[in-house]
């Protein structure tokens, strides 16, 4: 069953890549008292998610920051290590935290993963946006269509704060 606004965020744990090498992080520890903007791609370095979605939270950022955001983070069915060199070639800096989210457990946990076998791509994250408070889901928006950056871009995200 897919999350929907109220729900309570899952437990999973996503990874990240530190200066000292792979860290782990819970959903616990990633949103408890804060305010986090978090959206998930298809896929690091492919088209969409390379030249809209993640370079639109880049941008964005210090306009999220000042609405309250606390953390804006990116997940993506992606290892640690390609995440973190998406997050290097895109210039992401601190502005976003890139979770890996390997296995695709959290995708599924929240109930957006997305089948892409068939082009080669194996399962997936639906490409989406949410609003989280202290845990709890306050707002969420999934992309109707596959390339699609509108729903869940940076500046629907601050339209809604």
């Amino acid at each position: 069953m897919t999350i929907k606004v109220g729900d309570k965020i899952p437990s999973a744990t996503l990874r990240y890549l530190s200066p000292e090498g792979p860290k782990e992080l819970t959903t616990d520890e990633l949103f408890c008292g804060k305010n986090v903007a978090l959206f998930a791609v298809p896929g690091a370095f492919t088209p969409a998610c390379s030249q809209r979605h993640l370079p639109g939270f880049v941008e964005r950022a210090s306009d999220l920051k000042a609405k309250g955001i606390d953390t804006i983070a990116c997940v993506a069915v992606n290892d640690t290590f390609v995440m973190g060199a998406w997050g290097k070639a895109q210039n992401v800096g601190d502005k976003v935290m890139m979770l890996a989210d390997g296995s695709g457990d959290f995708a599924r946990a929240v109930g957006l993963e997305l089948d892409m076998r068939g082009r080669g791509l194996g399962m997936r994250s639906q490409r989406y946006s949410m609003l989280v408070d202290n845990g709890v889901v306050k707002a969420l928006n999934v992309e109707a269509q596959p390339g699609q950056v509108e729903a869940s871009s940076a500046d629907a995200m601050l339209k809604a704060l």
